[in-house]
């Protein structure tokens, strides 16, 4: 209807110009009037309230276009208000949209489809490749991979088998696997990570409170104001404009909008934030302190580099031990056995005498071959004869963040595999980000060695960095930098973070899904 105006005025048809603009501001007016009375009616002064009134005297002084502007703009903010929060429920709902709907449970011998609300603690569930778990709970028979993004975050899907713990929303990538209910309906940890998210966008900073009673102040003063203007200046219109530009609309639907609009789309990305004063904390936040493995780092090791001794051929030597390392449980072991997969190696048969030796590798029979895979420790205990040129390697490779796993065949030393946690790839420029968004300080603390420490924090431009660090050790140099008055950030994603970052105003954990409400906790002040 403004553009029908404007036209009308342009055409030289002023009247229907001012008919336009009359009409416009009624029909505009009548949502913000009603809410006005509503509000009055419950003896609260609102926004609309000053905007009704503001609207009314510009039509009594027959100030048509102030009057169709003023209402144009209040319902253009409130239409942007509800657009945004459309949005952040969209965000929410592919979230819930994981939920689980169904069930597979096996009562009295007989399987049957049952609603997810409807598993009862104790049911025996199966799931199979490409189904959701529905429920908290322990495997009991079978192994699959499963695709634990919803909860963990993790983008791999994550092997389990018989006795590990699964969690609802979680998806079985590939396998077969039977398990015992522990935690249904809303204890699960599905259900725990909505409720997170809810009550964090239902909670109100302090900005939000008081915008609140802003509002209820704001609106008598003004009406007030603008009758003293009158009173010393006996002019109406000057009076009236008071009023119209007095009106704080997007003041006061600015914070919420932002910080609920804000909480979603963290939701839809992985991270989940207790509420808009979280927000509000970590805008003072000068110093960023950081866990290594699994926050600066890709927390899951890569082979690096292949060092092969005489004619050995270097993917040989990888399918040899990758076929070995079959029988190891141990991360190290699946990495090698993932990059002679990502390489296209055919591996054999599983080591039938292989021997797992805790702590220092493994030794097995391969295609007649004996291989012992591990650290010196290990070599030294089969009398393998370390060269000095391997040793250096080693060392040197170790100096650069790797961990050196010496293979040895049919007795004699053939090579050396180098496995190193990566550094994410968008750590850098996040960190640099942060800089221009005013974190003056970024410290690591880590549990690693001094070499590996080091080398991260050059690569990553860090400020400070402290290796060897036990749990304890971490507490108290979070107390060191609060007692100097640092406002303490803490990013880590293990268990060992847990006591540093409780002690902080606010933090950042990744978490295992049964330390949920252990999180929330943590981040409070």
């Amino acid at each position: 209807m403004l553009i029908f105006a404007l036209l009308s005025h342009i055409s030289g048809f002023y009247g229907l110009r001012q008919g336009i603009l009359l009409a416009a501001s009624i029909v505009a007016g009548i949502p913000i009037f009603t809410k006005a009375f509503q509000a009055l009616h419950l003896r609260v002064f609102s926004i609309e309230l000053l905007v009704t009134l503001a609207v009314t005297g510009a039509l009594f002084i027959g100030e048509y276009v102030e009057s169709a502007v003023v209402t144009f703009l209040f319902l253009f903010g409130d239409y942007l208000e509800t657009r945004t929060l459309q949005k952040t429920r969209s965000s929410l709902k592919e979230l819930f949209d994981m939920a689980p709907q169904e069930a597979t449970v096996v009562r009295e011998g007989i399987q049957m489809i049952l609603p997810a609300e409807n598993v009862n603690r104790g049911d025996h569930i199966i799931i199979r490749s490409g189904g959701k778990v529905p429920v908290d709970g322990e495997i009991i028979s079978g192994q699959a991979a499963l695709y634990e993004a919803a909860v963990t975050g993790e983008s791999v899907p994550v092997l389990k088998k018989k006795g590990d713990k699964v969690f609802s929303g979680t998806v079985v990538d590939n396998g077969y696997i039977e398990m015992f209910a522990e935690k249904v309906g809303d204890d699960t940890t599905f259900s725990r990570i909505m409720e997170l998210v809810e009550e964090a966008q239902d909670s109100k900073t302090k900005t939000e409170k008081f915008l609140n009673k802003f509002a209820n102040v704001y609106t008598p003063a003004v009406v007030m104001l603008s009758v003293l203007v009158y009173i010393f200046t006996r002019d109406l219109h000057k009076a009236i404009t008071f009023l119209v530009i007095a009106c704080p609309g997007a003041l006061v639907i600015g914070a919420p909008v932002s910080n609920v609009a804000g909480i979603g789309n963290g939701a839809k990305n992985g991270v989940l934030v207790k509420g808009g004063e979280v927000i509000e904390k970590f805008a003072k936040v000068d110093t960023l302190v950081f866990d290594k493995t699994g926050t600066l780092t890709k927390g899951k090791p890569e082979v690096t580099n292949i060092y092969t001794i005489g004619t050995q051929n270097e993917n040989e030597l990888l399918r040899l031990v990758a076929q070995a390392e079959m029988i190891s449980e141990h991360h190290l072991g699946r990495t090698i056995v993932k990059e002679a997969k990502i390489r296209k190696l055919k591996l054999g048969e599983k080591p039938e005498d292989g021997v797992v030796i805790k702590g220092n590798g493994l030794r097995a029979n391969v295609e007649g071959h004996a291989v012992a895979i591990g650290n010196r420790k290990l070599m030294n205990a089969e009398h393998i004869h370390i060269p000095n040129e391997a040793q250096s390697v080693a060392t040197e490779r170790e100096k650069f963040g790797n961990i050196a796993i010496f293979v040895a065949i049919d007795g004699e030393l053939s090579g050396i595999i180098s496995v190193a946690d990566q550094i994410r790839e968008d750590a850098l420029t996040a960190l640099k980000e942060m800089r221009r968004n005013g974190i003056k300080k970024m410290i690591m603390l880590t549990g690693d060695n001094q070499h590996t420490a080091e080398l991260v924090a050059d690569q990553l431009d860090l400020d400070e960095y402290y290796a060897e660090l036990l749990p304890e050790n971490k507490v108290d140099y979070v107390k060191k930098l609060k007692e100097e008055g640092r406002i303490v950030a803490m990013a880590g994603d293990g268990i060992n973070d847990a006591p540093a970052i409780a002690l902080l105003m606010s933090g950042s954990r990744w978490v295992k899904a049964e330390q949920m409400f252990q999180w929330k906790q943590q981040m409070s002040s």
